[in-house]
């Protein structure tokens, strides 16, 4: 674990000295806003810090982790419990600004997100996750496809055989199983991964009540896969 650790420690002194989007002329605020450590099973990733994250230096810090801690304290993990054992990213890690419309910030371009791409992978190396909590359309995409709906994949799961993860950096989704909730008879060496939707108060897509019956379904999941692998 000492070296896992080290490595772990490593990488993040190297994210927060990061400056790649800044250098090449994104609006970026540099500073990159993670938190976890090396025992993490869980890894919980969103789209981009927000500014009151740049200020409070912790992921979901605003209204949209008020409501995201609603649906895992449903699902059995505390606020507390879950940031200070579990592992929480995003997949770009800077701020990227308002957007120029005015109407929230601005979403990463997709240059930003190849030049913050090692990092995840880095993350995902490090951590070993047995529970990948994607959340939010730009995190959704790093494994499904874009043309998904979030009517289709909420409340849903995806499970990757072990075999599929003995290189842990797997966003392949045609090497895991599709699969409508948990499976207690899945192998626990592989990996699990769910889908939330962005979890912003301003959000109408959670505000329609036939779509909050699937994140109560995909809250359903969670907490099965944490009763049943101690997460």
């Amino acid at each position: 674990m000492l070296n896992k650790t080290n490595s772990l420690n490593q990488l993040h002194t190297e994210m927060r000295a990061c400056r790649l989007c800044y250098d090449a002329g994104h609006a970026i605020v540099p500073g990159a806003i993670f938190r976890g450590s090396a025992g993490a099973r869980v890894m919980l990733i969103g789209q981009a810090p927000g500014v009151t994250e740049v200020e409070a230096k912790r992921p979901f810090n605003a209204t949209s982790g008020t409501r995201l801690f609603q649906w895992l304290t449903q699902a059995g993990w505390a606020e507390d419990e879950f940031r200070d054992t579990q592992y929480m990213t995003a997949v770009t890690k800077c701020y990227p600004g308002k957007d120029k419309s005015g109407k929230g910030d601005r979403v990463p371009s997709k240059a930003e997100q190849a030049l913050c791409r090692p990092f995840l992978e880095r993350e995902m190396a490090a951590v070993k996750p047995r529970l990948i909590i994607l959340v939010g359309g730009l995190a959704i995409k790093l494994m499904y496809p874009k043309s998904a709906k979030l009517r289709d994949i909420i409340g849903t799961a995806a499970y990757f055989p072990p075999e599929t993860v003995v290189n842990p950096v797997n966003f392949d989704l045609e090497q895991a199983e599709l699969v409508s909730g948990f499976d207690e008879r899945k192998d626990e060496n592989g990996r699990w991964v769910v889908p939330l939707p962005h979890p912003s108060g301003a959000s109408l897509w959670t505000n329609k009540l036939e779509n909050r019956a699937l994140i109560d379904k995909a809250v359903s999941i969670l907490s099965y896969l944490r009763t049943a692998y101690a997460l």
